[in-house]
């Protein structure tokens, strides 16, 4: 029974004793503020959160942290604006750019124009129709009549690629009109800093 009450009496101590040794570390008074006598339990509450909050230490956000956090945030917008951006499609041996594909074309202006960081690759692509030769020229011609447009809107020739698949990427591997129509695209992935 003396051991047990020895090894407590210890223990309290060493707990004592290094207790007030980081009170004397952190400045903080070795006698603990005056509190009155009677209080309510709310006014007790309110006491011990004060006192919490007065003992935690404030967390603030280095610039280290802020740098760190950046790179998820500008992925995440550069996959949005991926996202808006559609294919447009061309007809049947042509090249020239269609009415509808004017809208996309502004929207690819706009976010170019946008962000200075940003840079475009447009891959021309065909339907399986004609020779391998001819279908890479074609696609060649279509991805160089979207950024002729994009380049009519203002946007400098440095910030466009161009690629030209022919009919090696295919949307669609059914034999119809409507699936080689899909084929007929030119197709805008944005880069970002010379990556893809």
């Amino acid at each position: 029974m003396r051991r047990l009450c020895a090894a407590i009496f210890i223990v309290l101590a060493i707990t004592l004793i290094n207790g007030c040794a980081q009170r004397k570390i952190a400045g903080v008074s070795e006698q603990p503020p005056a509190q009155p006598e009677v209080m309510k339990t709310e006014d007790k509450k309110t006491t011990a959160d004060a006192t919490a909050a007065k003992e935690l230490p404030k967390e603030s956000i280095t610039e280290k942290q802020l740098s760190k956090a950046q790179p998820a945030d500008v992925q995440s917008t550069f996959k949005e604006l991926q996202s808006r951006i559609q294919d447009i499609h061309f007809d049947y041996d042509r090249y020239d750019i269609r009415d509808d594909a004017k809208p996309v074309l502004k929207e690819v202006s706009a976010i170019l124009s946008g962000n200075k960081n940003i840079k475009i690759i447009i891959e021309g692509h065909c339907d399986e129709r004609g020779t391998n030769e001819y279908n890479l020229g074609l696609g060649d011609r279509r991805a160089n009549s979207a950024k002729e447009y994009l380049m009519s809107l203002g946007i400098p020739s440095g910030k466009v690629e161009t690629i030209s698949y022919g009919e090696e990427k295919p949307l669609c591997a059914e034999q119809t009109e409507e699936c080689w129509a899909k084929n007929r695209r030119a197709h805008f992935v944005l880069v970002e800093g010379g990556r893809q």
